[in-house]
């Protein structure tokens, strides 16, 4: 009897200790905009764009940017950037999306980097009015790379080999089952240059520069914010609350500004336990990844 009693108290604390990650997680918070506590008051409000993490897919920014667009309350917006880069076109669609509510639908942008806000995180905030960073924000690292493993010599230790049938011979490059060849690396390296030269004219076009004058930037380092700063990489030092401020202040909102949070808050259990593990193996051992393009800087 003590058994049952005890295990029916085990699965009661079990269930409020899931209950309890699910409201704590906004998992039953209705999908849509959230309204910032911090920030209160009504009138014109401030939108808070949030890029988080690894930028490989665009579509959750763009659908923050498009809630922008369909609010006419929302006067300004703040970008938050707290990310390491990523692919290139996801990218270059944000950027793009942000130069378009900026030069034509004339919404003042304010971007606020975080602790990184490197390479593909940097394209991004150079559809902002005015780029913020902390003095020690990790910024910068304007390049392109491309990776993919090579398993040919543990494949031939297991008996593995791969055969290959192909309509031209660049079709299967890369390909993890040999080393490149001096032809397909000449191939390889003229698209990362491509994408890389892309990379520079958008810097060059929003900072007002040379392109010289950013090659001479654009080696692949990163720069902390203040040096970023004496680079003309970005135009202030300062904290969220001061970008926040200064989004205001375009926007001519007067008084303490009221902020729109416009990223969804969806979770499940899955993600809380899985979540890590699958961003580890997917966007930085690369397992799954045959081939990244990246826009990226990364701990070393």
């Amino acid at each position: 009897m003590n058994r049952r009693r005890d295990f029916v108290v085990l699965l009661f604390l079990l269930l409020a200790l899931v209950l309890f990650f699910y409201i704590s997680f906004g998992v039953f918070s209705p999908s849509g905009d959230t309204e910032r506590t911090a920030f209160t008051g009504g009138g014109d409000k401030v939108g808070l764009v949030d890029v988080f993490g690894p930028i490989y897919q665009s579509q959750p920014v763009l659908d923050q940017l498009e809630k922008v667009e369909n609010n006419p309350s929302i006067k300004a917006i703040l970008l938050r950037l707290e990310t390491p880069g990523g692919g290139v076109a996801a990218s270059q669609e944000v950027y793009q999306r942000l130069a378009y509510l900026r030069d034509t639908k004339r919404i003042p942008i304010v971007a606020s980097m975080s602790g990184v806000a490197a390479s593909g995180g940097y394209y991004i905030a150079l559809g902002a009015d005015t780029i913020v960073a902390n003095p020690g924000t990790i910024t910068g690292s304007i390049g392109v790379i491309g990776q993919f493993p090579v398993w040919d010599k543990l494949a031939d230790k297991i008996g593995v080999k791969l055969e290959t049938v192909k309509s031209g011979k660049f079709k299967d490059v890369p390909s993890p089952a040999r080393p490149l060849s001096p032809d397909e690396r000449d191939y390889m390296q003229s698209l990362i240059n491509d994408m890389y030269q892309q990379f520079v004219a958008v810097v060059a076009h929003e900072r007002h520069m040379e392109g010289a004058q950013v090659e001479l930037l654009a080696d692949g380092r990163v720069y902390t914010g203040r040096q970023a700063l004496e680079a003309g990489l970005i135009d202030l030092l300062g904290t969220p609350d001061d970008a926040l401020k200064l989004a205001a202040e375009m926007a001519g909102i007067s008084g303490k500004p009221h902020v729109l949070e416009l990223k969804e808050k969806k979770l499940t259990m899955r993600d809380l336990i899985f979540g890590d593990l699958k961003e580890l193996l997917i966007t930085h051992l690369g397992l799954m990844v045959p081939l990244r393009y990246e826009l990226s800087w990364k701990m070393p």
